[in-house]
């Protein structure tokens, strides 16, 4: 999706009859700007459309197993002598080597090995899920992005293709930079809840508000914390550098959010560098005024869905094509990509076309 999103001319390769959906088709945003072909990829001559579609690609990125795509005949060694300027890009959760490569996995899985879950939670509780969002789509999606642009530049400048192994694992692994460094210095334990990011520190916390909503808290620099502290109008407040008096500061913080509305406190911290701002359910987030200003959600078709991003001054993206159901543009984008014969390959059954 990001690669169509950016500009990217994408065919996505679907089994016929597709596979286990999530979200009927038609709704499935991941699914944007991909014109789907459905290939039956056991016959051989499914085999050699994907090779013809490959000659005229820059990428192809697959998420099988280790060995799928070898077995079936589309695999690196195969694809590179059709196109050596093909960039390969391998979508995995434990990447194509080592002792867990060809065991089932998912998100929660990945992270917690690359030790990105176990710090994510709150003192005396057990480690929370932060959706599926840094293992499959952080950790996995955005370096395998990042690694096949990369070598789609060295490719360009060098003639020269190759693999890119974007394990979720090693991505996941990865965003922890951070807290590496951070606790090889000392400044981070293995206590969940107790550090400066993970709710331990009063000043970086949610707070309920009077109707049951609540407020995020960012005020880490000092000069943004003094400016949370005189709108929130409380004084003697504990000494936030002294770790001992956080308990009492989190009471305080906590018991003054509880006496007004988000809605009231909204408006209070509204346009300050106190670094507050409502937590926002993911329904309303569309409509809340500053996504509305920069377009952040658009309504195409009667699906809301998040704007293409990052943004260019230049060649700025766009979206394309809707989510289609598997094989839905067999015809039309087969052709498109200059393969003959696309009405005997579907009369065949080697290609399907979703009525």
């Amino acid at each position: 999706m990001m690669l169509a999103d950016l500009g990217a001319d994408v065919i996505r390769v679907d089994r016929p009859g597709g596979g286990v959906a999530v979200v009927p088709a038609e709704q499935d945003i991941l699914g944007r700007g991909r014109p789907s072909v459905a290939i039956n990829l056991k016959d051989p001559k499914g085999i050699e459309v994907v090779l013809q579609l490959v000659e005229r690609a820059d990428i192809l990125i697959e998420g099988f197993r280790p060995g799928v795509t070898e077995r079936l005949g589309i695999g690196p060694d195969d694809c590179l002598a059709r196109n050596p300027r093909l960039v390969y890009g391998r979508m995995t959760g434990w990447g194509q080597d080592g002792p867990l490569a060809h065991t089932a996995g998912h998100d929660v899985n990945y992270i917690s090995v690359a030790g990105a879950l176990h710090p994510i939670g709150r003192a005396g509780g057990p480690p929370q899920i932060p959706l599926n969002l840094l293992g499959d789509f952080g950790g996995g999606s955005l370096y395998l992005v990042a690694g096949v642009l990369a070598a789609l530049v060295s490719a360009r400048t060098t003639g020269e293709g190759q693999v890119v192994d974007a394990a979720i694992v090693d991505g996941a692994a990865h965003l922890m930079s951070m807290m590496v460094s951070m606790q090889q210095a000392g400044g981070w334990t293995d206590e969940r809840g107790t550090n400066l990011l993970d709710t331990g520190a009063p000043f970086y916390d949610v707070y309920e508000t009077s109707d049951g909503k609540h407020m995020s808290v960012g005020g880490l620099e000092p000069q943004f914390y003094a400016e949370m502290i005189k709108l929130l109008e409380l004084e003697d407040v504990p000494d936030r550098n002294d770790i001992a008096q956080w308990p009492t500061l989190r009471k305080a913080l906590a018991e003054r959010f509880a006496e007004k509305s988000q809605a009231e406190w909204a408006e209070i911290f509204d346009g300050s560098d106190a670094c507050v701002a409502p937590v926002i359910p993911l329904r309303e987030a569309p409509e809340h005024p500053h996504n509305v200003a920069r377009g952040t959600y658009v309504d195409r078709g009667g699906l809301v869905q998040p704007a293409p991003a990052p943004r260019f001054s230049r060649t700025p993206a766009t979206l394309t094509t809707p989510p289609a159901r598997p094989g839905e543009n067999s015809k039309v984008a087969l052709e498109a990509w200059g393969i003959d014969d696309v009405d005997q390959l579907i009369a065949d059954g080697t290609a399907v076309q979703t009525d």
